[in-house]
């Protein structure tokens, strides 16, 4: 894992020309942080960058809160972005006019690069097209997205200019489709890959056993990226690819691929605040992560309480406090009412640990308290020993700092059984994958009387995930590129 940085910038010694301008596109919530995490280490070394965004999916919060400036149209799709998971999800997401969102994106990121260039590839570009008038290339109106080709007799996506503006970058985060993005504006590039890592497929030892031949087509071939992706990776505009691991990097730069270890974002800005429950407390802290996207939360939530009430039986008279990190945006109401339902009450006030929080969020039933907060993610991460997940980024935050986490499939459209294989295969030994909450007790009882594999699994996460400073480094890098 290697993690040295091509240059050792110091803030605000920017080798960067006046007027150097970054656009970030991503596609999902936890995409927008990862690119506003590395937009933060930019604008520290480099004050005058002009920075924009296009969040692909969602309404790019993330940036605003940062004072980034949007472009295009934003629209938060049915699926919430999990298109890939269910098919029933696409024909919603079109349904609910992701075909016209895309098309007003695309168009928004032409304007931004014709702001982007100089008057003479302007006159230039101009020229062009009416060279290319007869061949069905783009009209001066810059209204279509897409070529007629004569050769092939049909539609063809291909990039805006093949010019690419002088100190212009875009920075694509997530999948193929910012990418793709990224490729169709004609700027040079630089791509965060976030959805795909070699570990769904193999380890360090080689390709991942007793897998069907059908699921073994995900590394046909030879990696976890597929040919048509790794052309955009490899493309002569693509500055940088930053995969998510060590492995990932090794294995893209076999194939020609400008990949750089330089860590996962994030793992940055997880520091905790304050340490709201005491360290010398004897209780076994348990993280529970339902996840973020209503209504889908809240059946987690009742499949995460059947674990919760059978592990205050299996642990008997051992005190227990499950610390539920509850997104901010939710309302916290549902979450009361499950808790009550499933015999918890609320729990009187005790002077210091947890006690300062609200009444409210604070409920116990028997040897065991359940906390709900919704400011304290970080110190949540770090007090406790395991954790009962069925969440995405959350899940692979804990599991980087070296703990074991238990999952069950829910219903989703996230969280399905697919997506939890899934998530076991991309973490290994750190996950236990269970089928049903009543399995939960249990597999806890087993990791916490085996030292030896707590040990194994704190060493598995921190390699999968990599360690702090990553958004530093890849900026750094950036710089160096562009």
């Amino acid at each position: 894992m290697d993690y040295r940085s091509p240059s050792s910038l110091t803030p605000h010694s920017s080798p960067l020309a006046p007027h150097s301008r970054l656009l970030c596109l991503s596609n999902g919530h936890g995409e927008d942080i990862i690119a506003v995490r590395i937009v933060q280490e930019l604008q520290q070394l480099c004050p005058n960058l002009d920075i924009a965004a296009l969040p692909i999916v969602g309404e790019g919060k993330a940036y605003t809160r940062l004072g980034i400036p949007l472009i295009g149209s934003v629209k938060t799709m049915p699926s919430g972005g999990f298109i890939y998971m269910d098919g029933r999800q696409l024909l919603g997401d079109i349904q609910g006019g992701l075909l016209q969102l895309t098309g007003k994106q695309l168009r928004a990121i032409r304007q931004w690069m014709k702001g982007a260039g100089s008057r003479e590839q302007g006159a230039l570009r101009c020229r062009e097209q009416r060279a290319e008038g007869a061949e069905g290339a783009e009209g001066a109106e810059g209204d279509k997205i897409t070529n007629w080709s004569l050769v092939t007799g049909h539609w063809s996506l291909s990039p805006y200019t093949p010019h690419p503006t002088p100190h212009t970058l875009v920075l694509a985060v997530g999948d193929i489709v910012p990418l793709l993005f990224a490729w169709w504006s004609g700027a040079n590039y630089a791509f965060v890959g976030t959805a795909k890592s070699e570990y769904y497929v193999r380890n360090e030892n080689g390709v991942l056993p007793g897998r069907s031949p059908f699921a073994r087509l995900e590394h046909w071939s030879g990696s976890i990226y597929h040919p048509w992706e790794r052309y955009f990776m490899s493309h002569r505009r693509c500055r940088a690819v930053f995969p998510r691991d060590s492995l990932t990097a090794k294995i893209l730069q076999q194939h020609g691929v400008p990949a750089f270890d330089r860590g996962n974002p994030m793992m940055d800005r997880l520091e905790p605040s304050q340490l709201f429950v005491e360290e010398t407390s004897q209780a076994l802290k348990i993280l529970l992560l339902p996840g973020s996207r209503p209504p889908e939360v809240y059946r987690n939530w009742e499949l995460i309480l059947q674990a919760v009430k059978d592990l205050i039986v299996t642990f008997g008279d051992r005190p227990l406090v499950f610390l539920a990190a509850i997104a901010p945006h939710l309302d916290l109401e549902p979450f009361c009412q499950a808790l009550v339902k499933t015999g918890f009450s609320e729990a009187p006030l005790v002077e210091g640990g947890w006690g300062d929080l609200p009444k409210k969020l604070t409920f116990q039933q028997k040897n065991a308290f359940v906390i709900l907060t919704q400011h304290a993610y970080n110190d949540c991460l770090h007090q406790a020993q395991i954790a009962i997940a069925m969440a995405g980024t959350a899940t692979e935050q804990f599991i980087g700092l070296g703990k074991p986490a238990i999952i069950m499939p829910g219903q989703g459209p996230q969280f399905t059984y697919a997506f939890a294989e899934a998530q076991s295969r991309h973490f290994g030994e750190s996950i236990t994958f269970v089928q049903n909450p009543h399995q939960v007790g249990d597999a806890i009882a087993a990791l916490l009387s085996n030292p030896e594999k707590l040990q194994s699994i704190a060493e598995n996460g921190i390699r999968r995930m990599g360690k702090l400073g990553a958004a530093r480094r890849i900026a750094e890098c950036l710089i160096e590129k562009f």
